[in-house]
């Protein structure tokens, strides 16, 4: 989690990362910042982010998208 965090903050370092559930909701995180987070996160993790992964659920909070990369690495 520690290392999202930093990718999170490379991206977009003014938002509260740890209490924020509304990135997408209230456009803290626009559609650059989301490509530049999935590429973030394949890289850093090894997991493949597919479109149907990219929705609004899995990106509202760092907490989501946590659960996201950890699913995604037990599925590869």
């Amino acid at each position: 989690m520690e290392q999202l965090l930093e990718i999170l903050e490379d991206i977009q370092p003014d938002a509260d990362y740890e209490n924020c559930e509304t990135l997408i909701d209230d456009g803290i995180l626009d559609s650059f910042a989301i490509l530049s987070i999935v590429s973030e996160l394949e890289d850093a993790f090894g997991v493949s982010v597919t479109p149907a992964e990219i929705v609004p659920e899995n990106f509202n909070s760092a907490k989501a998208l946590w659960a996201m990369v950890c699913r995604l690495k037990e599925e590869a």
